[in-house]
């Protein structure tokens, strides 16, 4: 079972969290930006099971999420989240947040907090949580690892088709493959109203604190060379993937497109398509549970109360069925 102290504290700060989140910072190296690396953030159950959970963000993101933390901690796991590279915790300067080529760079950070979690830290049993674009990138990495400690996958309104028609996604998926590789550097021009971090932001009309530098309002840029590693990755997902254990896929029950503040704003998915994540959720494996909350956001346990409340149910009604009782909370 893992013991409390088992980060090396002298790799490990406290978070900007704050105390008793500690992050730690893994090294990858340099690319054509400089440095590169990631942060592994961990808060201990104070009941541990010898269980953990490792999340991981969406796009334009970064672990905040401390509500989704709190839940599995009063369950008795021990709570990982990993700001990927040029994201979050992660970003350095000089450097183009979210920017990579091929989503499989991420394996190397993957790779290495699994290893802290299991091997350093000791636990046996391990849950990943992902949302949005994480929810791509972490299915795809457990296709390829198939790690033995792995006893389930909860995503969080998974990233698993490009928005738009049919048309569309054909003829943009050509375009974006060839500009990908010729011009990775150019940049998608997009209208992003900010409708979307506006609705979950304590500031604008929400209910979150977030650092806005690391999470803005309007995204992060999108380019060519990005878009054409998530297309690719859609495609592999699409052929069907073997994630071995059981799978959980939230989701809002519905999809919006507002032009302005208003309940649609707080009670749909206005970033992703919610028909693509039902149609593509089954693609992931053999043992897929999908759910659609009434009401929720795009991501989910940032939803209003009641929308939340149903997430967490469902999330308790699927692990107590395909994962096994953990230390009960209370």
């Amino acid at each position: 079972m893992p013991h409390s102290d088992a980060v090396d504290p002298a790799e490990a700060v406290t978070d900007v969290l704050g105390e008793p989140w500690l992050a730690e910072t893994i090294d990858l190296g340099e690319d054509h930006e400089g440095p590169l690396v990631a942060t592994l953030v961990s808060h201990r159950s104070p009941r541990p099971s010898g269980r953990a959970v490792l999340y991981v963000h969406g796009f334009a993101d970064y672990f905040f999420q401390t509500g989704f933390a709190q839940w599995w901690l009063e369950r008795g796991y021990d709570f990982y989240a990993l700001d990927l590279r040029k994201y979050g915790r992660s970003i350095r300067p000089g450097q183009t947040p979210t920017y990579v080529t091929d989503l499989a760079d991420y394996d190397a950070e993957l790779d290495v907090a699994w290893q802290r979690i299991t091997e350093r830290d000791g636990h046996e049993q391990v849950v990943v949580a992902a949302h949005s674009t994480g929810g791509l990138v972490t299915s795809l990495w457990l296709d390829r690892r198939r790690p033995a400690e792995l006893v389930g996958l909860v995503l969080n309104s998974p990233w698993l088709d490009l928005q738009g028609s049919v048309l569309l996604r054909t003829v943009g998926t050509a375009v974006i493959k060839q500009l990908g590789a010729r011009q990775p550097m150019r940049e998608i021009r997009r209208d992003v109203s900010g409708l979307y971090g506006r609705s979950l932001h304590r500031d604008h009309g929400g209910e979150w604190d977030f650092d806005l530098t690391w999470k803005p309002l309007e995204s992060f840029a999108v380019y060519v060379g990005w878009l054409r590693a998530v297309r690719t990755g859609h495609a592999r997902l699409q052929r069907g993937l073997d994630v071995p254990a059981p799978v959980l896929v939230l989701s809002s029950d519905r999809s919006g497109v507002p032009t302005e503040m208003g309940d649609e704003v707080h009670s749909a998915d206005i970033v992703l398509e919610v028909p693509q994540i039902r149609r593509w959720a089954t693609a992931l494996g053999a043992h897929v549970t999908y759910v659609a909350v009434p009401g929720a956001r795009h991501d989910v346990v940032l939803s209003r109360p009641d929308a939340r409340r149903r997430a967490y149910d469902e999330i308790e009604r699927w692990h107590r069925a395909y994962v096994g009782e953990a230390t009960p909370p209370g």
